[in-house]
């Protein structure tokens, strides 16, 4: 074959995504699919009735506005004034995307020069080296590593990391897929490295709800942070209506008016009815946010109580949908010789569940290849069969049908 009939080289290396596999995978074999974080269940009634509502009254079934609806847009800055005290433009300092993975995209496209570096902290979620990737950018990664039960950054690894090409800081916090959340030493040092170095940072805060000790504290409202950071928002972590892909980014006029400016041919809209909606849900009370965060708890804590008990290393999440796992304890034969992705493969045929090996989520693939990432984002029911599975058969044996 021709190099002509080849995709371009920066996109060589992006086949089909793990969670395409991996979810193919759980229905071929009948397993319990805890790879992909989508929750299997809906959103609270009156959101998915607002959204109904709109498409009634003729709300956004044509083009919306560009930068999003003035009714979400008002809703996104009142939520960052109300819960962090930042105060937003609405009409300036707001742009709503198809979900948080376009809004990453445009970010990369908007504002990286081809051979500018990107940092990200390792793992990252995997869009982000495909957006990189696509705005020409070089990734650099610095990685989380296991200390004291959690993945945490080294502050000192990171400003190696920095070179005169470095362009941007690309954060998640909380943070998927390891369920860290950075502390506020980890924070402070990051946002006085990006002030000395005057970087950009592109700040992935999607799973801002759903932090369990503490508060979510946003990169932007820390000290020389609001005029170069890019917050990442999105309704489909925080509201279970992860097929909406409705997402809004909030910075500074002049980036967003960049992010903009590549956001516009890439969707140009979307979501219109759908828009009215999340604007609705950024309103609900503190209780349903509370009773959220709570509800994840609890199914963290049956999911990850069910992997310990099944022989698993794992590492208690302080914020997202996720828990990581150690597969090394069960084994040499049990583990696949600590192998991630082959364990993954055989977990789904020996023991009826599915899980993501985190090795996909790193460039240093042999820092994540013990490691395997289950979601908890499930019915309780689910998730406690699940763990029946895991602990009723030996993962070399195969399950009975």
């Amino acid at each position: 074959m021709t190099t002509a009939l080849l995709p371009a080289r920066r996109l060589r290396g992006f086949g089909t995504t793990v969670f395409a596999e991996m979810s193919e995978l759980a229905a071929r074999t009948g397993a319990i699919n805890l790879g992909q974080g989508f929750p299997d269940t809906d959103g609270p009634d009156r959101i998915r009735e607002a959204a109904v509502r709109a498409l009634r009254d003729g709300r956004g079934n044509q083009y919306p506005p560009a930068t999003g609806v003035p009714e979400l847009r008002g809703a996104v800055a009142d939520h960052q004034r109300l819960r962090y005290g930042l105060d937003v433009d609405p009409d300036r300092e707001v742009l709503v995307t198809a979900g948080a993975t376009e809004a990453i995209a445009a970010a990369m496209l908007a504002l990286v020069e081809p051979g500018d570096e990107v940092v990200v902290l390792e793992p990252y979620y995997d869009s982000y080296a495909a957006a990189v990737a696509m705005a020409g950018g070089v990734r650099v990664p610095v990685t989380l590593r296991p200390r004291d039960g959690s993945f945490r950054l080294d502050p000192d690894e990171l400003r190696a990391a920095i070179t005169d090409r470095t362009r941007m800081l690309l954060v998640n916090t909380p943070h998927n897929p390891t369920g860290t959340v950075l502390s506020a030493a980890e924070l402070s040092a990051l946002s006085e490295l990006a002030v000395e170095r005057d970087l950009l940072v592109v700040s992935d805060e999607v799973y801002e709800h759903v932090v369990f000790d503490g508060r979510h504290v946003p990169l932007a409202a820390l000290p020389g942070m609001r005029e170069r950071t890019v917050t990442i928002g999105s309704a489909g972590k925080t509201f279970s209506f992860t097929g909406w892909k409705v997402g809004w980014v909030t910075a500074p006029a002049r980036l967003v008016a960049a992010i903009r400016s590549a956001k516009q041919y890439l969707t140009y809209v979307s979501a219109g009815p759908l828009q009215y909606a999340v604007a609705e849900a950024l309103r609900l009370p503190s209780s349903y946010f509370d009773g959220l965060r709570e509800n994840l708890r609890i199914r963290r804590d049956l999911l990850t109580d069910g992997l310990e008990k099944a022989g698993f290393l794992t590492y208690r999440p302080a914020g997202t949908y996720f828990v990581t796992a150690d597969i090394r304890p069960l084994g040499a034969e049990r583990s696949a010789g600590g192998d991630g992705a082959a364990f993954c493969r055989a977990l789904a045929e020996r023991a009826g569940v599915v899980a993501i090996p985190s090795s996909v989520f790193y460039d240093h693939r042999t820092e994540g290849a013990p490691y395997v990432r289950f979601a908890f984002c499930k019915r309780t029911a689910v998730l406690e069969e699940a763990v029946r599975r895991l602990g009723a058969w030996p993962l070399s044996g195969r399950t009975p049908s």
